[in-house]
């Protein structure tokens, strides 16, 4: 990869697509992670107005410091970048509150994982349309396209995704070329949606490399039974959530009513 080009491709196309949608600038929620701080930069390194939100719900303290660590070097090198913490945890809290009870608190975890996404969305989307800006989405190739690992409507509902045809090695290789601070660069990659430290390998049971080797192997139209030893089970677990998250990668189906039934 020629990361110098990628990287003015990308902010050039952020640009061209901001000024063409008549837009005042950029929001972004930054988590910590490597994603949100290669994509908050790139945002930053286009000239345009960029707002970056930490919304912290229940957030392990590590991630929390990195994002405003993060935060005070983009605003330190880029002028028009500013940013806002919002603190979420009572807003979450209070819905906690006012949803029935289960028998089994384990067996809501997920879903209250996916809330605190959604809830950060609806964050992001308050101040977009306060200040005239498109929220930017900090998804790359593997979550977005391979094994679907995002909140459908949460960290998945932005207006564009500018690092969504990189793969989570080439972010890392940019962020080394942006200079993004050293501890985003060495964390390991965690979604923040739990409240504690587990990290995205021990949700999905495969690293990112695995899952870009899979990926690749998806290309050529390999199956399961061409591997062997964890190469079989890395192959077995991507297919699997390939074909399990496609409703978060294809379009919303749409019932088509047949003609001669009345409809205008």
């Amino acid at each position: 990869m020629d990361t110098q080009k990628v990287i003015d491709y990308i902010v050039n196309w952020l640009k061209e697509y901001a000024t063409n949608a008549n837009v005042k600038g950029f929001v972004i929620g930054i988590s910590g992670g490597i994603d949100s701080a290669v994509t908050s930069t790139l945002c930053a390194k286009t000239g345009f107005p960029t707002l970056c939100l930490e919304m912290p719900i229940h957030q392990a303290r590590n991630q929390v410091s990195r994002a405003l660590n993060h935060i005070k070097w983009l605003e330190k090198n880029y002028e028009k970048t500013t940013s806002l913490s919002v603190d979420l945890t009572p807003v979450f809290d209070s819905l906690l509150t006012s949803l029935p009870p289960v028998d089994n608190e384990e067996s809501r975890f997920m879903a209250l994982a996916n809330t605190r996404a959604r809830l950060r969305m609806t964050t992001l989307y308050y101040f977009a349309g306060l200040e005239g800006r498109l929220v930017a989405g900090t998804g790359n190739k593997v979550e977005d396209f391979g094994v679907g690992f995002y909140t459908k409507y949460g960290d998945g509902g932005v207006d564009l995704s500018p690092i969504a045809d990189l793969m989570k090695s080439e972010v890392y290789e940019i962020a080394k070329h942006l200079g993004v601070n050293q501890e985003i660069q060495i964390a390991a990659p965690t979604d923040g949606l739990w409240g504690d430290n587990r990290t995205d390998e021990d949700q999905i049971g495969a690293s990112y490399d695995e899952l870009e080797w899979a990926m690749s192997m998806q290309d050529l139209n390999k199956s399961a039974d061409d591997f062997f030893g964890r190469q079989k089970q890395v192959y077995e677990i991507y297919i699997r959530l390939n074909k399990m998250n496609q409703h978060k990668m294809l379009p919303i189906p749409i019932c088509k009513i047949p003609g001669g039934l009345g409809l205008k």
